[in-house]
């Protein structure tokens, strides 16, 4: 059977990075003999000797094409928002435990067990559609945080910010996870001084509001919050892993994710670092294609990290679209 191989979760969530390169070669010869899709993108192309010149499968063929290793069932498909006459990110899942390792182990290790924190969600837009792998995260976020108030507040803002006002006067951690024109509109309409809560936003104008840079998103959030940095989480319908920014939009990922990033006039030169297209390598996406190529423009730094520039030019905005800095 296809899932009972040796993509384990010990050897895909291993924290030592020069096994990366290893497994990432094993699960490229494993996707292009099982994935179809992937298989004839990779037609004509030679063998890789390493990530660089492993072929990173546009995200644009989730649109189009059922991208996975197996024939089903499967347990969950999620999907991405898009807008009113866009096609749809599809995402099948043959077995959701993959995607609740990847952002449970993901969290912890850039904030912690989540138990430390009300979990506290600002996600409209999300909420009120079927098949949100963000809202399937933030689920269990909640769930595992346990604690009282931790939740989704749909239309119950006061009742938001009576509890951010008493955990803060009472020195409790909390962590405010919302879509970018939920924050600003809480955000002017309840400006207040936190010292013990995060606010991390994860993208998302969707036409809501005037869009704006991500540094200016930033600055009316941390005034408004009296906060030294507002947090970022980057992830996409495609993806089953996530990157955190703790400030300045500066996005560092787990020991199974990397972002590389292509010439964007040349499809097939692809570096670990500099300015082009990104293009990530995400193990946990085992059973559907790792390697991906995104429609944001960014740079990747020396130590792995990576800021996003923009969005290409014609490409769809994503329902979880990121602001241009």
């Amino acid at each position: 059977m296809i899932g009972e191989n040796a993509f384990t979760t010990d050897a895909i969530f291993n924290d030592n990075e020069s096994d990366f390169v290893a497994l990432a070669i094993k699960i490229f010869a494993f996707q292009r003999e099982n994935n179809a899709i992937y298989r004839s993108f990779c037609q004509n192309r030679p063998i890789p000797y390493g990530l660089e010149s492993i072929p990173f499968l546009p995200i644009s063929f989730f649109k189009t094409h059922v991208v996975a290793c197996t024939q089903g069932p499967f347990e969950k498909v999620f999907t991405s928002s898009g807008t009113t006459g866009m096609d749809v990110s599809r995402h099948y899942q043959a077995d959701l435990s993959t995607y609740e390792t990847a952002f449970l182990r993901g969290f912890e290790l850039f904030y912690g067990a989540p138990h430390q924190y009300a979990i506290l969600c600002l996600l409209p837009a999300y909420m009120e559609r079927e098949g949100s792998s963000l809202i399937y995260m933030a689920e269990r976020l909640v769930r595992e945080s346990g604690q009282a108030d931790s939740g989704f507040f749909l239309k119950s803002e006061g009742e938001l910010v009576e509890m951010m006002m008493r955990r803060e006067k009472t020195g409790q951690k909390s962590l405010v996870l919302g879509v970018s024109f939920a924050l600003l509109d809480f955000a002017e309409q309840n400006p207040m001084p936190l010292a013990h809560t995060i606010i991390m936003e994860t993208g998302g104008m969707k036409g809501r509001r005037r869009e704006m840079t991500r540094m200016e998103l930033h600055e009316t959030l941390r005034k408004a919050f009296g906060v030294e940095a507002i947090h970022s989480e980057y992830g996409m319908t495609e993806l089953l892993s996530q990157a955190y920014s703790t400030g300045e939009g500066r996005y560092r990922c787990p020991p199974w994710m990397r972002v590389l990033v292509r010439d964007e006039d040349d499809p097939l030169r692809v570096q670990t670092e500099g300015a082009g297209i990104l293009c990530i390598a995400d193990l946990a996406n085992w059973n559907t294609c790792s390697f991906l190529e995104t429609a944001d423009v960014g740079r990747v730094f020396p130590d792995g990290s990576f800021e996003v520039l923009g969005r290409m030019d014609n490409s769809d905005i994503r329902g979880c679209s990121l602001l241009v800095v």
